[in-house]
């Protein structure tokens, strides 16, 4: 979800580039050999996350009130296949869909979620919520690919999707199974281990399921059927919460807060459990993880996190481009923090600079009262929202040297 690669998202690239396991392998050239559309976030090659990143983009630019361009909107739309489904990019999207266009389910949420947020694409949408409807699992959740076996991060967008779109979640049922219902069975027990009340990416082969922070991120978000955005609580909480056994969504997602919570504590950030990359920050997980505290009220905790993100995080963040600028935008909304001076940073020129001009830029001082919570897109939709009421997400895979960590390649900043 956001920044983050699932565990089928990084399987996939490393089984396209004919590695079966993270390898030394030369740097990218910084001019991608796919073009790059005028109207796409980032400079990087897009094979993998274009939608992904494109869709955080124009989602963290409406949070902040900023307009963007007619034709960043417009290349989003227009990446949607015949049939509602999206995939993470297509180079010509004049020519139709066909079994060569690789779809995901993870790239359609979020492309769903950007587009209800902006409003006027109820078509779109629609059409979108549909195919992800046709593709559900019989357990109520989905994989990354159509008829994949479920996972915690895709089931946790497509609600996100589904609330974006107006619809209620749990009531979204196949072979009378929720994607709540789906999402439940991802959850560790509240046994009084250190990792009670995560969440697996999904079972091993043996059926075990093992704590993942990433997946654990996610699944908050998905337990209170919260957007990519995240949403801000009606109660706050004052303490992190024991985990306690339920079949409740939103209390699975609060002990789930609490392993997050349990796990920041003493160093406010989480490290890469990718081979080679030991001990190295993560902070695209660091910052979903953030986000997922403050979703949960877990107030407290969320802003000394962000402050590790704060202090840490630029590098990172020019390197990834977009998407992880927009990551941090909704963070430090979800945060109460002013992503106009995220550690001097100014997270929204960045962004901005990254794509094409936007139409209009709210002063900063206003930007924060553009989006009262993060969670406000729901609100902001025009009546063509469908109903009556949208990961793990996709950066750019790239194996590089260092005994084979997994780095994500720079997106060299436009400027606009």
């Amino acid at each position: 979800m956001n920044v983050r690669r699932t565990t089928a998202a990084l399987a996939a690239a490393i089984a396209v580039i004919g590695a079966a396991t993270p390898a030394v392998a030369a740097p990218p050239s910084p001019t991608p050999s796919v073009a790059i559309p005028d109207g796409l976030y980032g400079l990087a090659d897009p094979t993998y996350d274009g939608v992904w990143r494109q869709s955080y983009a124009l989602l963290a630019q409406h949070a902040v009130g900023v307009v963007p361009a007619d034709e960043a909107v417009g290349w989003l739309a227009g990446q949607q296949c015949a049939d509602g489904s999206f995939p993470a990019f297509r180079a010509d999207p004049a020519k139709p869909c066909d079994a060569k266009v690789t779809v995901d389910t993870n790239s359609t949420a979020a492309a769903v979620q950007a587009l209800a947020a902006l409003g006027g694409h109820r078509t779109a949408t629609d059409k979108a919520v549909t195919w992800l409807r046709s593709v559900q699992n019989k357990d109520g959740g989905w994989g990354y690919m159509p008829g994949g076996p479920s996972d915690t991060n895709s089931t946790s967008v497509v609600i996100g999707a589904l609330d974006a779109a107006g619809l209620k979640p749990g009531q979204v049922r196949k072979d009378g199974k929720s994607p709540h219902d789906a999402l439940l069975t991802f959850a560790l027990p509240c046994d009084g281990s250190t990792d009670a009340g995560s969440f697996a990416y999904q079972p091993d082969k043996s059926g075990k399921l093992a704590a993942n922070a990433d997946a654990t991120a996610a699944a908050v978000l998905g337990g209170f059927g919260a957007t990519l955005a995240g949403q801000r609580p009606a109660q706050p909480l004052t303490g992190v919460p024991a985990c306690e056994k339920t079949t409740d969504p939103a209390h699975a997602a609060r002990n789930a807060a609490a392993y997050l919570a349990r796990t920041l504590d003493k160093d406010h950030h989480l490290v890469s459990t990718l081979p080679g990359a030991e001990n190295q920050p993560d902070f695209g997980n660091t910052a979903d993880a953030a986000l997922a505290l403050a979703t949960a009220g877990l107030r407290t905790e969320a802003t000394a996190t962000l402050g590790w993100l704060k202090a840490n995080s630029e590098a990172w963040a020019d390197m990834t481009g977009p998407a992880a600028y927009a990551q941090l935008i909704l963070t430090s909304l979800a945060t109460g923090a002013d992503p106009h001076d995220f550690g001097g940073a100014d997270l929204v020129e960045r962004l901005n600079k990254s794509g094409p001009a936007p139409k209009s830029v709210p002063a900063p001082s206003s930007a924060a009262s553009a989006s009262a919570s993060p969670a406000s897109a729901a609100a902001d939709r025009d009546d063509e929202g469908l109903g009556a009421g949208a990961v793990t997400g996709i950066v750019l895979l790239v194996l590089i040297a260092a005994g084979g960590a997994v780095l994500v390649v720079r997106s060299r900043k436009r400027q606009a």
